[in-house]
């Protein structure tokens, strides 16, 4: 399969009624998440959209950015997430460097105003032809001038299309990343790299189709963390994801025992708030209960945090370590074991990890940079080659971090 888009094509085909995404009151299904991707795929295609062509997306942790995601990958394209904090002139540099042929992007609120910076960054970019606006309020009438509205359009499409073929190597998604110098640059990650990437679950976290989890999204879909680990990876054995768009604790609280869920993926700080949350009348035995699986990412736990964590929640809190570049996920605390405070955990099957010098040689200290090689490593740079020279060699990717070698069980 090489299509990312397969992973919702056959999920839908085996378990069509199985309860996909939930965001409120809305519950929606793997056969209607289907059918409302494959409405944006032919609403891209009678556009114009061609395989390999760019689409941005700018879209907090709503349902529409799971279906728009899938329809722009069922079409051939490339999806573009961009961070929904972007300003008008950053959005014009993402839609231009990107080549971006088309923008999908909600209307955001008053506080933070996501469409109006999209359209003014649309307008600036003469490359990008085709802006769909995503109303809240799926039922407001299609406007009499720019710009057009989503709902209206993709209404008029059917809910049947075929996915399109691509080769394992073309680019699925590209990541914009800031690093440290410089203009943000796009990371071009294959299908295979996000493919693989989201079916390590199974090994990373013991995921099963047949007993699937149920995911609290609070980790923002346009980065790569939560993009994998929860919305692919839920979606790669049937689980169901709901979506909070702003994480609140005593709000992921809520949904956590309203809807039984099993697998949380945070930050640190999202870690702190849900400790901070549970005053007296939470049902902590359920939350206990329910919880299977906690992931962490970004920067190191603290003890107190690992030791209030399991004291309350039950579980263990597993580590992880990646980048945009590696799509992202290159090493975690493996699952059943206590992990190791402060490491990284261990290389995910089919990744290698070593600690390098400034001129790529092994590092000899206890100090070096750390070094990915597997399936997980980015095409490139998009149309940055001597970036991605300096970023590449022999399929090793240099991550830019420095680390000691108790941090990381290296092979």
């Amino acid at each position: 399969m090489p299509n990312l888009a397969a992973l919702l094509d056959q999920t839908a085909a085996k378990y069509p009624e199985r309860e996909a995404i939930v965001f409120g009151d809305t519950r929606l299904s793997y056969a209607q998440v289907q059918g409302a991707a494959n409405q944006v795929a032919n609403l891209l295609v009678s556009r114009g959209i061609a395989p390999g062509d760019k689409v941005a997306l700018s879209m907090p942790n709503l349902p529409y950015f799971t279906i728009i995601y899938f329809g722009i990958l069922k079409a051939g394209a490339t999806v573009v997430p961009l961070n929904v904090l972007l300003k008008p002139r950053e959005v014009a540099y993402h839609l231009a460097d990107s080549e971006a042929k088309a923008y999908f992007a909600f209307e955001g609120s008053a506080d933070l105003p996501i469409g109006d910076a999209a359209w003014a960054g649309f307008q600036d970019t003469d490359s990008c032809t085709e802006f769909f606006l995503v109303k809240l309020d799926s039922a407001a009438p299609a406007p009499l001038e720019p710009p057009e509205y989503y709902a209206p359009l993709v209404a008029e499409q059917s809910p049947v299309f075929e996915t399109l073929e691509v080769d394992d190597d073309d680019t699925a998604v590209i990541l914009y990343t800031s690093g440290t110098t410089g203009q943000p640059k796009g990371a071009e990650l294959r299908h295979r790299n996000m493919r693989d990437n989201a079916l390590s679950g199974k090994d990373l976290f013991g995921a099963d189709e047949s007993n699937p989890d149920t995911y609290l999204c609070v980790l923002p879909l346009f980065h790569s963390f939560g993009q994998t680990v929860i919305q692919n990876g839920a979606i790669a054995f049937g689980g169901t994801v709901v979506m909070l768009p702003r994480f609140e604790p005593q709000a992921a609280l809520s949904l956590m025992l309203a809807n039984d869920v099993t697998f949380f993926a945070g930050v640190p700080t999202m870690y702190w708030g849900l400790l901070g949350a549970l005053e007296e009348g939470v049902d902590v035995t359920k939350l206990a209960e329910n919880l299977r699986v906690a992931a962490a990412g970004g920067s190191a736990l603290p003890v107190e945090v690992h030791k209030d964590f399991k004291a309350r929640f039950g579980v263990t809190i597993l580590e992880g370590y990646g980048l945009s570049e590696t799509s992202p996920v290159a090493s975690f605390s493996v699952y059943g074991q206590e992990p190791r405070v402060g490491s990284i955990g261990v290389p995910i099957p089919g990744v290698e990890m070593k600690l390098i010098e400034d001129d790529w040689s092994d590092a000899t200290g206890e100090v070096g940079e750390i070094a990915i090689k597997g399936h997980n490593v980015m095409k490139g740079y998009y149309n940055r080659p001597e970036a991605t020279a300096e970023a590449i060699r022999d399929d090793w990717f240099r991550s830019g971090d420095l680390r000691i070698t108790n941090q990381v069980r290296l092979p």
